[in-house]
Parts: structure tokens; sequence; C-alpha cells
């Protein structure tokens, strides 16, 4: 396993699920229209930093990683990520992926660190990606695709504004990633806003 986790991304064997079967296994173990709302777009963001960094021909194995990262959540909220591997594991979810699930978790309920890109950058913009559509939610068009960097910049500083996003472990994951905090504040509104069409689509698929 050890040697697994050092290899990089491109020397990885990805053991993946179709994302049918993926979606499904997610749809067992949350209801939540939220909570479908929120691993829909942290797939389609993980997928367009595959395409952004260079890793387009992993896109899909990044999507599957965000589509399945909160599958514990909805029942399990005080094991998030400790219940995750038995139910990803019992769903025939390769270790990989299991490994990257877990990672987002890192220091607040598992010790496992990311190790990878991909799993950085999951860390990073998972909670950001909260917080960027209840910004949207509060604009007249409801949209992010006119939000600009300075209004998203205003949010993230005020406290009050979606307290339960922990900036804290934003601001970790950009240091885990080498990046200054508007890098990625840019690049994940920018990956939302691209990205919008497709996940209202997914989402209306779910309805």
């Amino acid at each position: 396993m050890a040697e697994m986790i050092m290899l990089t991304l491109k020397e990885r064997k990805f053991g993946d699920m179709d994302r049918s079967a993926a979606l499904g296994l997610l749809k067992q173990y949350n209801k939540d229209p939220f909570h479908i709302r929120h691993a829909i777009t942290v797939e389609q963001v993980m997928k367009w930093f595959a395409n952004d960094l260079g890793f387009s021909d992993e896109a899909e194995h990044w999507g599957l990683v965000g589509l399945l990262h909160d599958i514990d959540f909805e029942l399990y909220p005080e094991e998030h990520c400790l219940k995750a591997p038995e139910l990803l594991r019992e769903g025939g979810v390769s270790e990989d992926i299991i490994h990257s699930v877990v990672s987002h978790g890192y220091g607040i309920t598992v010790d496992v660190k990311p190790e990878h890109l991909m799993e950085k950058v999951l860390f990073a913009c998972d909670e950001l990606t909260g917080l960027i559509w209840a910004a949207a939610l509060m604009r007249p068009s409801g949209s992010t695709k006119d939000m600009e960097l300075k209004s998203l910049k205003k949010k993230y500083k005020s406290k009050g504004f979606a307290a339960g996003v922990s900036r804290e472990v934003i601001e970790q994951g950009t240091g885990m990633l080498g990046w200054e905090l508007d890098e990625l504040l840019t690049k994940t509104l920018k990956a939302m806003q691209d990205s919008e069409d497709e996940i209202l689509k997914l989402l209306e698929q779910e309805q």
C-alpha cells in the first residue's frame, strides 16, 4: 500500500467503476438533495482541475473521487471519512479511490494525508465549492457565471458568511498545493463557472 501511495498519478493503475455505478453507490447512502448537489459539484470541479492541471486522461478518475468523497457524511457525520472505507469496499471501489476519499478528512477525523496533486486539490476546494454556491444563490442571477473574484473574496473574508465553511481547512489545502489563496479562489470559481451548466443538467436528471 505504501508503495502505491508514493507513485505519481501518471504511474498508478486505476480500478475505476463506471460513473453510473458510482452514482448508484452514492445514492444508497445519500438522499438529501443538498448532498447530491454537493457531490456532483465536486465531481465536475475535480474534472475541471484534472484538465486544467494536465491530467485530462485521468479526468474521469478525478471526477469519481469527487463524486464519492462524502459518501458517509449524511448517515455517519460523526464518523466522516472513518466509515467511508467500509461503504466503498462493500461497493467494490478500488483502494486508490478509497485512499483519496479518506485523505480529504486529514487532520479532522483521520491521519491519512493527501499525497497526490488530486488529493490536495480535493482537500483544498471541497468546502470552497460550498461557499461559492452559497454566494451565487445570493446574487440576482443565482449563478456563479457573473460572479467576480473580488465579490468572492469579500464573502470569503466575512466570518459570518457560510460560517460552517472552514477557512482554516481551505488555507491548509492551499498550502499543500503551494498556491496563493487568490490562485485557489480564482481557479475554483472558474471551475464552477465553466461546469455550472453540466452540474445543473446532471441535477435535473436526479429529480
